[in-house]
This record gives structure tokens, C-alpha cells and sequence, in this order.
């Protein structure tokens, strides 16, 4: 599409948006719902949709173009993914109204009340790779949280996305919500030249590659919400317990190897060396895990009696760059380091601040590293797999936010709403602001308790 067809998407979305503004929540739950059935009628068109695009996609990563992780996002039937996306929906639609709540009411004077009330950003653009099931996810929360979405999925899987863009289309359709209120693109021509509109579009939010979040980033004004890496690390404190350990990092690791919530790097502390360490090691080699070993960790293993089968094979020396790359496979940097103080630095020096994990019996380490850590989530001997949005209770999520302002972490319908002022004054003449200052009125300043606004 032309530059001119991408401006008519942003301007009908931005229309779409304001027009939506007096719709009551009531209808955009009822929205979801037949959005829901849209999709399940479609189930069998979908899924045949989605093999075909399997199939394209597995002659990509043969010859060599697309990685195999990338492969495995895009399967649309595998295990319970059709089933959590459908239930996904339903979630959010119970989820409470994050629009129209007060979080601050005071009353500047009598009769002149001030009101800070929860509202949605606006128009959202994401941009995703692979994982279709993200165009049924955005569509959710936007409509949930009264956003106007443009939705533009990896090329890899344009069949799958096209259909469930048919058949979110066909519920707004049936309801008093404009059609054009989630809209999707299909090419990176109409990418650019979205990036360039933002007099109508209000926020970015890309999922997806280092390098497709660092190219947005760097070619538009909007503002971006997303993270870049997904660099998270396991931390085994001094005390930590063995059982404990190779739970916590094992599934870390090996429950999603290509999701930017599995573990890239694991931190021994040097009194693990002979005790800990070679069982978890142990383990994550039975699990087919690559380690990627500084000298004293690979010492360590290189002297156990008898050595695992496929120490050879599978335990090699990690150079500076390991402990910087998201692997997004079966492979994990490792590396001893003395105290928890060091582990902290090295983390916040390497992380990408996505999620990150002590596996300790102390409570004065978990607190110290919990607040020293600075990423978006810090865990106590619980897996990284855990940073989820549907895990956190939030029926599904836009993304993962690495940055400190307006959101952070899994983002789901609270990360999509900001906050207007609303003022009120219930005098008969109003109020001017010239009434106030020095020998004239004084500021009241009392704290209002209300969680609506009453007008």
C-alpha cells in the first residue's frame, strides 16, 4: 500500500477511537464475546490457514533464512495455544473496567473538585513477529481497555493473521463499535510509513527481535513501549537448596527456550562449586541443555566421577559475548562469581532488565537482590517462565515493558490506560483563578473519596 492508503488506516483508526469514547464497557464486553464465536466458527479455516503457513515457513529455516525458534512461534495448534487463546478472551472481558477509575479526588475549594480518572492512550500500533495469536490478544485488550489498534504481524504468518482479522472484523461488525476499531497491515511499506503519522497514532508497541524493536525505536517520533532482549538469569545464592535449584533453573531454561522469559545465564556462587552446581549441571545436561562454562564452573564438572555422557559434547568454554546473547535455544552461559553483591552487578550490567531469579533459603538475600536487581521483575526460587501477563492474572498481555516510564514488565489493561483531569466547579459563577493568591482565597486541598467521577 501507498504512504496516502497508510494515512486513510490511521486517520479511520483514530476516528474509530474517539467515536468509541462514549460506548459503555458493557458493549465492549459483549464485543469480545461475539468476537469469541467469530473466531470459533472460523477454528478450521484458521488452523488450515496456519499449517500452510508451517509449511512455507519450515522451507525457510531449511534453507537457512528463518531460525528454528522462530518456526515454533508461529504454530497456532500446538498444545493448548487455540484453546488459551480463545480462553484468553474470555479472561479479559471479566477482568474490571480499567477506564473511568478515580486514583486521586480533591477539592481545591468549596464547590471546585479535581479528579484524576484512569483513560485509555489511544491509537496503538504493534508490530509483532511469527505468533499469530498476538492479533486475538491486542484485539482483546484494546477493546477492553477502549483502544483503537493497527495490528501488523510477520510476513510468515500473513495467512493465519488475515483470517483472524476476518473474523475480529466480523464481530465488531455486530456491534455498535466501528469496524475499523482494530485494523490490520500486511507490509513493511505501510510499517514506515506508520511510524511516520503521529498525529494519529499514540503509541508503538513491538514484539519481536532485538533488531525489529532497535529499527522501530530509531525511525519514528511515536512513542515505544517494548524491550529489545530478553537477557534473563538465574542467581543460585550460597544457600541456595539443590532440589530447589535444578527445579527453578531446569524450567527456566528448558519450558519455552525461545520465549524472552527463559533464562540465558545462570550465576553460581563460588561456594556451590563442588555441591550444587554439578547436580543442576547434571540435570540440565539430562535436558539436552548446551552449557556455555567460564573456568571454574567448567572445572567443576570436567572433575566429576563418572562424567555425564555427553560432557563432551555439550559443555564448552563461554567467552565475554555469551553472557550478552539471548540464545533463545537450548544453550546457557554460566558463570561462578563470589557474593551476591557481584551477582547483582553483573546482572544489571548484562540483563536486558526483563526478569530476573535468586534461588536462596535467605531472606536478607532475596530482599537485597529483589531491590538491588534493577529489572522489571525479580524473583525468589521461582521460575522466569513465571513473567507472563496471563500468568499474572491479566488474561492476556500487550507485551513486555523493559523501560521505567508509564509501564513496566508484562503489560496487560493497566499498561493501556493513562489519565486525564477532570475538573468541576459546582459554584454559581464558576471559578477564576484571579479569586486566589495573596490576601484573597487559599487552596483547600481536601482529599475527596470517590471511585467514579460523579458528573
Amino acid at each position: 500500500m501507498s504512504s496516502t492508503s497508510s494515512e486513510e488506516i490511521a486517520k479511520s483508526a483514530k476516528a474509530a477511537f474517539e467515536a468509541s469514547q462514549l460506548i459503555s464497557s458493557a458493549e465492549r464486553i459483549k464485543a469480545l464475546h461475539v468476537i469469541r464465536s467469530e473466531l470459533e466458527a472460523l477454528k478450521a479455516e484458521i488452523l488450515a490457514a496456519n499449517h500452510v503457513d508451517l509449511e512455507a515457513a519450515q522451507v525457510e529455516v531449511d534453507a537457512g533464512r528463518m531460525s528454528d525458534s522462530l518456526l515454533k512461534r508461529l504454530d497456532l495448534a500446538k498444545g493448548d495455544k487455540w484453546d488459551s487463546m480463545l480462553q484468553g478472551i474470555l479472561d479479559v472481558a471479566e477482568l474490571p473496567d480499567p477506564t473511568g477509575t478515580v486514583t486521586y479526588a480533591t477539592e481545591l475549594d468549596d464547590g471546585l473538585e479535581l479528579y484524576r480518572v484512569s483513560c485509555p492512550i489511544g491509537v496503538l500500533l504493534v508490530i509483532f513477529e511469527a505468533r499469530p495469536e498476538v492479533v486475538v490478544n491486542i484485539a482483546t485488550l484494546a477493546i477492553k481497555s477502549g483502544n483503537a489498534a493497527i495490528l501488523k504481524g510477520g510476513k510468515e504468518s500473513n495467512r493465519t493473521t488475515l483470517l483472524l482479522s476476518k473474523a475480529i472484523s466480523s464481530g465488531l461488525s455486530k456491534t455498535s463499535l466501528p469496524d475499523t476499531y482494530v485494523q490490520t497491515i500486511q507490509t513493511r511499506a505501510e510499517v514506515s510509513s506508520l511510524l511516520q503519522l503521529d498525529q494519529y497514532i499514540d503509541l508503538v508497541i513491538p514484539r519481536g527481535s532485538n533488531s525489529l524493536v532497535k529499527n522501530i525505536q530509531n525511525n519514528t517520533r511515536i512513542p515505544v513501549m517494548g524491550h529489545a532482549d530478553g537477557l534473563c538469569s538465574v542467581y543460585l545464592d550460597e544457600t541456595a537448596d539443590a532440589e530447589k535449584a535444578t527445579r527453578v533453573v531446569v524450567d527456566s531454561k528448558i519450558d519455552y527456550p525461545s520465549a524472552c522469559n527463559s533464562t540465558e545465564n545462570l550465576i553460581v556462587h563460588e561456594s556451590l562449586l563442588k555441591t550444587v552446581w554439578p547436580i543442576v549441571a547434571k540435570a540440565l545436561l539430562a535436558a539436552n541443555v548446551r552449557l556455555l562454562c567460564d573456568p571454574p564452573t567448567l572445572e567443576a564438572l570436567e572433575s566429576l566421577s563418572p562424567a555425564p555422557e555427553n560432557l563432551q559434547s555439550h559443555v564448552q568454554h563461554s567467552d565475554e559475548t555469551s553472557y550478552s546473547t539471548e540464545h533463545l535455544s537450548l544453550t546457557l552461559s554460566i558463570i561462578s562469581l563470589p557474593s551476591i553483591q557481584s551477582a547483582i552487578k553483573f546482572i544489571n550490567s548484562h540483563s536486558s532488565h526483563h526478569t530476573d531469579c535468586i534461588v536462596t533459603e535467605s531472606d536478607a538475600a532475596a530482599s537485597v537482590f529483589c531491590r538491588g536487581v534493577d529489572s522489571a521483575g525479580t524473583f525468589v526460587n521461582a521460575s522466569t517462565r513465571f513473567a507472563d501477563g496471563f500468568r499474572y492474572g491479566f488474561g492476556t498481555e500487550v507485551g513486555i515493558s523493559t523501560g521505567k516510564i508509564h509501564a513496566r514488565g508484562p503489560v496487560g489493561l493497566e499498561g493501556l490506560v493513562i489519565y486525564k483531569y477532570m475538573m468541576r466547579s459546582k459554584d454559581s459563577r464558576g471559578h477564576v483563578v484571579g479569586d486566589f493568591g495573596t490576601g484573597k482565597k487559599q487552596y483547600k486541598h481536601s482529599v475527596i473519596q470517590a471511585k467514579t467521577v460523579p458528573f
